[in-house]
This record gives C-alpha cells, sequence and structure tokens, in this order.
C-alpha cells in the first residue's frame, strides 16, 4: 500500500520515489491522447443522449406502459451503481488501461444495436444492464490515467475530458432529432453504433498498449509491477474506506449528482408544461446549458490546477445555489430562460474538477477504484432525486422542485467545505513494491 507524501512544490519529486518514478516520463508529451480520450468520453455520453431521445418512440411501439419505460433507465442506474466499485478494482487490477477504454465503448454501444433488433420488454432490461455496467467502465480507467500521464496538469486535462462528456450530452439529441425525421428509431439504433465502433478501434490502435506499471505511465510490457493479490487488494479497499477526503467528496458529489439530474429530468417539464415552450426551443435551452457546461469545464481545471480544487468548487457551488434560487423566484418569466445557461456553466463546471481533488489525495495503485466508489455514490444520488422533485412536484407544484435544488446544491457545498483541505500540494508516491 503507498503512503502520502507531501510534496512543498508541485514540480519537486515525491518523498521516497525515484526521479524516474516521480513523473511519468510523458507527463510533457502533447495532448494527442487527451483529444482521443476525450472523444472516446463524448461518446460513452453520446448514447445515453441519445436513448433518452428514442425511448417514448421504443415505448410506443413495444406498447410499454410508463412505468416500463421508467423502469428501463432504473435498471441502467442500478447496474452502473452496483458495478462501479467492482469495476473500479478490475480496472486497478489491470495494466492495459488503453485497451480497457476501447472494450468499454464498444460494450456501450454493442447493447444499443440489439436494442435495434429487440420485440421484447425483458431484452430491453437485460441491455441496458449491459450499458450501465460498461459505462462504468470507462471513467475508472479514463481519468486515472489522464491523470498521471499529465500530472502537473490534471484538473485541467481531467476536466477537458470531461467537456467531451458535455459535448456528446449536448450534440447527440440535435443530430438524432435529425436523424429520426427521415429514419425510424431502429434504423437510428443501428447506425448510431458505428462512431462508437470505429473510436473503439482508433483507441485500440493508437492507446492499446498504454498501461499504468508502478503508479507511472508507459508502453505495456516495460518494467511492469507485480500486480496485487486479491488479500491486498481488499486490505486497500477497507483502507481506502478510511479516507476522510474520499469519502466526503463522494458525498458531496452524490448531492451535486442529485441536484443535476433533477434538473435534467424536470427542466424540460417545466419548459414545456408552465412556460409553453416547443420542442425545438426546449431542445435549445438544454443545448446552450450543457455547450455552456463544456465551455466552463477547461477554465474550472484550470485554475484549480492554480487556485486550488476546494476554491473553485466551493464557489461554483454556491453561485449554482444562487442561480437556482433566482430560477425559482423568476418562474414563468423570460428571465427563467435566461438562467438556464448560467446554470451549466456553473454547476457542469466542476464535476471534473472533483475528479481530480479525489485523484490528488488518493494512492494511484487504488485509483480506479477511488472514482468507482465515487460514481457509485453519484448513482445512488443520481437515482434518489428524480423522485424526490417528482413528489414535490406532484403535492407543491413544479416550481418547488427547484427550491428543492437550491437545498441539494448547497448540500453538497457542504460536504465541501468540510473536505480536508492540504496546506500544500499532495501527491502520492509509488511504494517500493510498486
Amino acid at each position: 500500500m503507498s503512503t502520502l507524501a507531501i510534496a512543498s512544490p508541485p514540480n519537486a519529486s515525491p518523498p521516497n520515489a525515484s526521479p524516474s518514478s516521480a513523473l511519468p516520463p510523458s507527463a510533457k508529451s502533447s495532448f494527442r491522447e487527451v483529444w482521443l480520450v476525450t472523444i472516446g468520453h463524448s461518446l460513452t455520453h453520446w448514447y445515453p443522449a441519445t436513448f433518452y431521445l428514442l425511448l417514448p418512440l421504443i415505448g410506443h411501439e413495444l406498447g410499454l406502459s410508463y412505468v416500463q419505460i421508467g423502469s428501463i433507465l432504473t435498471v441502467q442506474s442500478a447496474a452502473g451503481a452496483l458495478s462501479n466499485v467492482p469495476g473500479g478494482m478490475l480496472v486497478d487490477s489491470v495494466d492495459r488501461k488503453g485497451l480497457l477504454m476501447a472494450v468499454s465503448l464498444f460494450w456501450v454501444g454493442a447493447p444499443y444495436l440489439l436494442m435495434g433488433f429487440s420485440h421484447q420488454y425483458w431484452m430491453l432490461l437485460g441491455c441496458a444492464a449491459l450499458v450501465g455496467m460498461g459505462n462504468n467502465l470507462w471513467h475508472p480507467t479514463a481519468i486515472p490515467l489522464l491523470a498521471r500521464r499529465f500530472p502537473e496538469r490534471r484538473g485541467l486535462v481531467v476536466s477537458i475530458h470531461g467537456m467531451g462528456g458535455n459535448v456528446g450530452d449536448a450534440v447527440a439529441p440535435l443530430v438524432v432529432g435529425a436523424m429520426l425525421s427521415i429514419l425510424s428509431w431502429r434504423n437510428v439504433m443501428v447506425l448510431n453504433v458505428i462512431p462508437g465502433v470505429m473510436m473503439s478501434c482508433v483507441i485500440l490502435l493508437s492507446l492499446g498498449r498504454m498501461a499504468f506499471h508502478g503508479g507511472a505511465v508507459g508502453p505495456a510490457g516495460g518494467g511492469k509491477s507485480q500486480p496485487a493479490g486479491a488479500g491486498q487488494r481488499l486490505r486497500d479497499f477497507r483502507q481506502l474506506l478510511a479516507n476522510r477526503t474520499l469519502l466526503m467528496l463522494s458525498a458531496g458529489g452524490a448531492f451535486r449528482a442529485m441536484t443535476q439530474s433533477t434538473l435534467l429530468t424536470f427542466l424540460p417539464v417545466f419548459l414545456a408544461r408552465e412556460m409553453g415552450l416547443s420542442s425545438i426551443l426546449i431542445g435549445g435551452c438544454m443545448f446552450g446549458m450543457q455547450v455552456a457546461g463544456f465551455t466552463a469545464a477547461p477554465i474550472a481545471g484550470h485554475l484549480s490546477d492554480t487556485m486550488g480544487r476546494r476554491r473553485i468548487i466551493m464557489s461554483s457551488m454556491a453561485t449554482s445555489g444562487v442561480i437556482l434560487l433566482f430560477m425559482a423566484v423568476a418562474g414563468r418569466s423570460p428571465a427563467f430562460v435566461f438562467l438556464v445557461a448560467f446554470l451549466g456553466f456553473f454547476l457542469f463546471a466542476i464535476r471534473s474538477v472533483m475528479q481530480a481533488w479525489l485523484l490528488d489525495a488518493t494512492p494511484p495503485s487504488m485509483s480506479g477504484t477511488s472514482i468507482g466508489i465515487m460514481f457509485g455514490t453519484q448513482a445512488v444520488g443520481a437515482a434518489i432525486g428524480p423522485i424526490t422533485g417528482g413528489v414535490l412536484a406532484d403535492h407543491y407544484g413544479l416550481i418547488a422542485t427547484f427550491y428543492f435544488l437550491a437545498f441539494t446544491i448547497v448540500a453538497a457545498n457542504m460536504f465541501i467545505f468540510f473536505t480536508p483541505a492540504p496546506s500544500v500540494p499532495q501527491r502520492w508516491a509509488p511504494s517500493a513494491a510498486e
């Protein structure tokens, strides 16, 4: 198990680490790998974003009830939540990170291809579960890989990776909406898989030999350390659960995910039912919110590298809470629509900064597991939020949901406030065994 090492300047080598292991040799290399991984990440978000648009058509053709339609997404989220931690531990046990990313991307797309040929409700549930598992294999692989490859620009590269997810969320509904005007949902499902399969092949050929060994990143096969056994993994996992930074960031991330999932569920409903906007205008509002988010992501990541993670996260969450309160007060006025883009700028900007902070405080040998824990708790929050918001909307009106969102983002900020903040930059040094 690695021990925590404190480095005075960010450029200094961690204690107990040799010069060759302190920083990966490729830390100063080009951003080609960053962009490849980011494009792959955008496709892992592309598929779920298009599925939201296709699901009503699927339900209509197959005669599904609202409960059955909702259960498809519930199964997908539940499978993701259950597979996050085991998936993270699997990622930590496999050196070939490039291969894992290629497999994950293919794993996400293939079940959607099967959905295009399915006529049974149970088959849709099975495919949704596979999507949930495959999608959550990507993040524990890609995020630690980029963080270790560019340790001095960790916040920036992780934020660029997150920006790819925003691009996929924003562009996919526009493209698939246009495709549906001339094609059936089944044809769209089949054609939609092609970009993901092609990108998985590109990642396999370009990054397939990229690996972790000894906490560093490099080609597979050179200087590989002896992998830890199952017993050591379990001991490391128990110690990881005692990491207060991990627990507080995961809890804060759960409330932030609760805010985001509830917002994405009820914002289109509010715009349609309370403000009477057309589908095109609603899509434009959602697109504008996502565009603001991916614009802000690299800015927040860079500032977190220079000003500190804690300051950026707390200021962004506080601003998000104020904007949500203004939206609740604005109600059906045009100001409500104007505030949507501002909310996206601050709410979506901090996802990757929280991930970078988590990797600052956890050992590289358990980085995949750490990300898995965070994404698992976020999945729980994302599942609880829409149900709670729906109950409030049924009893007190849709506008009450936005007051609830202001509360959840304040709760998330309180966890960040009490998260231990080191006075000097932290880096995990590989142990002698690594």
